[in-house]
């Protein structure tokens, strides 16, 4: 009290309450608990003697509360500044639940048999544990690879779950600061690591100042090849925990005497916290797979010589002929997707963007569907600059290849959307409107709807504007870039052609049959007669 009052003045002229004794213990402080004069509960951290630039860094960090303002899923106390000296700092209290507290409910055995209001309460307290921590992990890659400045120290005490979801950070005291060349390359050695390409992950470690000048290259790229070559990938994702990966690369690390700078220990500790804090809840949690997204979506929508070349690495074989590995790209999305990360909105301004929302309701990637939403959209750019400098027969023998089978059907399924909906709109104006509405269940839905049966021929699986897909002349552009690069291969073009005959006749079928069930349903009522399985796939 002796300090606040040296540093504020009267604590009656700040304060309307402090509490007497200590409530927690900071990094570099005591903190009390307070309350304001206008009402706004605050965290008065004290200073322990000597300790003045620790405090310089905490009003410095907090200060950049503002630069995380943007992130709707990160909270940052801010800083009353009026109430903070050179040894007192006064900021906003943080409320909500602790990770130890989330923890202690979700692993707690004192849960009876049959008691199910204690057990609902036991697995709401571990989606709100996996939930904090998967916000976690994406927050520490935000600040690692977006802001630069990393809050290194995530341990339990630190966290918060406010009551909007938010994640809460406390406590300051071991930070991490960023250069852009070390952000690039930390985001590459991750795409590397997931992609098996040890030579390239060699490459960024030297960026990061990792490897020491000297070091025999082929020896340490074949002793990484030998400690993480039998890891296992589950849907593209490593299927091992970080923690294990940490090890094995320490192994190298120690044998070749690898450097190990301040801020590539703060990042992999920050991120092992987190993981050991999900998998005491979980043991099934990875973090590769709750972080991988995250990099998916910077490497395909952030504009910048860097990124493009890490992409350009992993999609394009670096071959005179610049052959484009179609299968690389279609599991990069479909990693993208398995989070929050790849999701398509319709944004305020009616222009089709990238954005951190909950996945798709039938939880069905459909890389095809991204992929032509994705192509003319302002997040679209370096991926049209990625297939314009590819080349167009690689791009062509992928499209017709066996492996891209599932995409063909996917595609097939659009076209399909498309035609449905123009025969809709020819159709539509002739079909009177009846008397009569009734029930009708929706496909793949769960609700009965009232509707006309004039308004069921308007009703489908999937309702989107593809008119603006078909006239966007960037579209247009790649496309005819593409089969002229390809042309050169009469065999090949002539197996592009019948391939996409096929597709065509096989998009008119779903699209006609589609409608025939419209008319049926408007005008006879539900066709009974028709298999149950053929109608919900139509």
């Amino acid at each position: 009290m002796k300090i606040i009052e040296e540093e504020l003045g009267p604590i009656g002229s700040f304060f309307s309450y402090i509490s007497e004794e200590p409530v927690a213990a900071a990094s570099f402080g005591q903190v009390y608990r307070g309350c304001t004069l206008d009402g706004s509960d605050v965290a008065v951290k004290v200073q322990r003697p000597n300790l003045r630039h620790v405090v310089v860094r905490d009003v410095y960090i907090l200060r950049l509360g503002d630069a995380h303002s943007h992130f709707s899923f990160m909270q940052v106390p801010k800083v009353f500044q009026h109430l903070t000296r050179k040894r007192v700092l006064t900021m906003e209290w943080m409320v909500g639940e602790s990770s130890t507290d989330l923890l202690s409910i979700t692993t707690s055995s004192s849960i009876k048999h049959g008691s199910k209001y204690l057990e609902r309460q036991k697995v709401d307290a571990k989606r709100r544990l996996l939930d904090l921590v998967n916000k976690g992990v994406e927050a520490s890659l935000t600040q690692l690879l977006e802001t630069g400045m990393l809050h290194a120290d995530p341990h339990p005490g630190n966290l918060r779950y406010t009551a909007s979801g938010r994640i809460g950070f406390l406590d300051f005291g071991l930070l991490c600061r960023m250069e852009k060349k070390h952000q690039f390359a930390m985001l590459a050695s991750i795409v590397h690591i997931v992609n098996g390409d040890w030579s390239s992950l060699l490459q960024a470690l030297t960026e990061m100042d990792v490897v020491r000048p000297g070091t025999n290259i082929r020896r340490v790229t074949m002793d990484l090849e030998d400690a993480l070559g039998e890891v296992e990938l589950k849907d593209g994702i490593p299927d091992i925990k970080f923690s294990r990966v940490l090890g094995k690369i320490w192994s190298v690390a120690l044998k070749y005497h690898f450097r190990m700078p301040p801020y590539y220990t703060l990042v992999l500790r920050s991120l092992a916290s987190l993981e050991g804090l999900a998998v005491a809840a979980d043991p099934s949690f990875k973090t590769f797979e709750a972080a991988y997204p995250f990099v998916v979506r910077k490497l395909l929508t952030e504009n910048s010589a860097e990124t493009r070349k890490i992409l350009h690495s992993v999609v394009v074989v670096l071959n005179r002929k610049k052959e484009f590995r179609w299968e690389r790209l279609a599991l990069f999305m479909r990693v993208g997707a398995t989070g929050r990360s790849l999701q398509l909105v319709e944004a305020s301004s009616g222009e089709t963007s990238l954005d951190n929302l909950p996945s798709r309701t039938d939880g069905v990637f459909d890389v095809a569907y991204l992929l032509l939403r994705l192509l003319p959209s302002k997040d679209g750019v370096v991926l049209r600059r990625l297939i314009m400098t590819a080349d167009g027969a690689s791009l062509v023998r992928a499209a017709v290849s066996k492996e891209a089978k599932a995409f063909r059907f996917q595609l097939c399924k659009i076209i399909a959307d498309i035609l449905y909906q123009r025969m809709v709109k020819a159709l539509g104006q002739l079909m009177p409107a009846s008397q009569y509405s009734y029930k009708l269940r929706l496909a793949g839905g769960q609700q009965n709807t009232e509707l006309h049966p004039s308004a069921r021929l308007s009703t489908s699986s999937t309702v989107y504007d593809y008119q603006s897909l078909l006239s966007d002349r960037r579209l247009k552009l790649i496309l005819s870039k593409i089969l002229n690069s390809a042309r050169k291969e009469p065999a090949l073009m002539l197996r592009f052609y019948w391939v996409s005959f096929v597709t065509f006749i096989a998009a008119s079928a779903l699209a006609f049959h589609r409608l025939l069930i419209s008319l049926s349903a408007a005008y006879i009522g539900p066709a009974s007669f028709i298999p149950k399985r053929f109608a919900m796939s139509a």
